[in-house]
């Protein structure tokens, strides 16, 4: 049997996808002659019902908004092994190649392999610094799309029309797998 471990319009972060979300329902699952729910899962608005291991309260005093306060992303350089510092003049950093690190623990995250590298370096470090800067350009999207929706009446079209965007857009990025047909169709 299980209890309720958050309510509705409880803010928790969702550990799979790693945002914050507010808890839109709580679905327990009933069995005939218990007294409490055999199971309890919440739905977030993801696309998908959540246990409470895959969720965590927020138990700050300022709770935590921001996607680039979650996640530190760098560029880190990796020593080509195929290449000389010599041999490559033209390359941007030459002798290393662009690893975007995305994990803590400096080992996960992205890598471009050295043949691509080599055909079109600046195209890739181009890449790296765009990934890197992913999460700050979430975030901008987030403050814009909210400050559009909370003061539609009195902004400028243009601007509501960026706040728009920046809404589909981080729609895209947090869609799940069983949401991208209606999202390429509303396309």
């Amino acid at each position: 049997m299980a209890k309720a471990a958050f309510h509705k319009n409880q803010k928790v972060f969702v550990k799979p996808v790693g945002t914050w979300a507010i808890i839109e329902h709580v679905l327990p699952q009933w069995v005939k002659g218990l007294d409490e729910p055999l199971k309890v899962h919440y739905d977030v608005g993801l696309g998908r019902e959540f246990s409470a291991s895959e969720l965590t309260a927020d138990k700050s005093s300022g709770p935590i908004d921001d996607v680039a306060d979650l996640e530190q992303w760098r560029i880190n350089r990796a020593r080509n092994r195929w290449n000389d510092t010599n041999d490559i003049p033209n390359h941007p950093f030459p002798g290393t190649f662009p690893v975007v690190t995305t994990d803590d623990k400096n080992w996960g995250g992205w890598r471009v392999p050295s043949a691509e590298y080599d055909r079109d370096p600046q195209k890739i470090e181009f890449q790296a610094r765009i990934i890197a800067s992913s999460p700050h350009l979430m975030s901008i999207c987030k403050a814009l799309a909210q400050f559009g929706m909370n003061h539609s009446d009195d902004i400028p079209a243009e601007l509501l029309d960026l706040a728009k965007n920046s809404t589909v857009l981080l729609r895209r990025i947090y869609e799940t797998h069983g949401d991208q047909g209606h999202a390429q169709a509303a396309e």
